[in-house]
């Protein structure tokens, strides 16, 4: 199946199937130490007022979402200046589920880019590059999503500063996504990996699910944000249109 959207130049989008990359929003998703609660409120019902609505507060970068690069850098862009054109991306997914669970610490490294390269593809200019951890399904278990430590910190894998400096410089990436609630490690408090992509405007996606419904590339992300003026971030439902 082709279905085409419309720029100046004519391009197509080739899928076989779509898998939604995002999670359910809800009050029990886990939070971010620190970050605001999710809460609904019911402000309307149908048998009283003829509809149903609520109000939702959250914080912007709560269950599936995207950064901008004012959330680390003063006078950075907001999540509103990203164009359409950004939102709309090849993408490959590695896979370190194996060294994840013999390392909670595991961070991406050069050696696995190459070694992915090596049984896949060159990575082409322009793709986001998907990690996934396993770290999904822990999702409904924030004790085990976080795996604090009894000093509070956090153990995920993540991508390292090393390979992410690699995958900007060497091949000019669209940005990075994994399933855990940071694209830096959970141990490294300096946001290192954050503040890398972000300081170039380019796509952090945390808190993806359904990666392993994903092929190893062939992929194009869609991805919805809310235009929030002067956002930090955004919850974002995220589409991957599989080839």
């Amino acid at each position: 199946m082709t279905n085409n959207f419309n720029s100046n130049n004519l391009k197509s989008i080739a899928y076989s199937k779509i898998v939604d990359l995002s999670h359910s929003i809800h009050p029990n998703i886990p939070i971010w130490p620190g970050d605001p609660a999710t809460e609904f409120e019911t402000v309307s019902q149908i048998e009283k007022h003829g509809y149903f609505l609520r109000k939702l507060s959250m914080g912007e970068h709560s269950g599936t979402h995207i950064s901008a690069p004012n959330s680390f850098y003063a006078g950075g862009a907001s999540i509103d200046s990203y164009s359409p054109q950004s939102l709309v991306s090849p993408a490959i997914a590695i896979d370190i589920r194996e060294q994840s669970l013999a390392n909670p610490d595991y961070t991406l490294t050069i050696d696995d880019i190459l070694t992915w390269e090596r049984q896949h593809k060159l990575i082409e200019p322009g793709n986001v590059i998907l990690l996934y951890t396993g770290w999904q399904e822990k999702w409904d278990d924030e004790r085990a999503f976080f795996n604090r430590d009894d000093r509070g910190i956090c153990h995920f894998p993540g991508f390292g500063t090393a390979a992410t400096k690699f995958l900007l410089e060497e091949r000019s990436i669209a940005g990075v996504g994994t399933d855990t609630h940071g694209v830096d490690t959970g141990r490294d408090e300096s946001f290192a990996v954050n503040k890398l992509v972000l300081e170039k405007q380019l796509i952090v996606l945390e808190n993806l699910t359904n990666l392993d419904f994903l092929p190893t590339a062939e992929i194009t992300l869609v991805i919805g944000i809310l235009r929030l003026l002067g956002g930090s971030g955004s919850p974002a439902s995220v589409l991957a249109f599989v080839a």
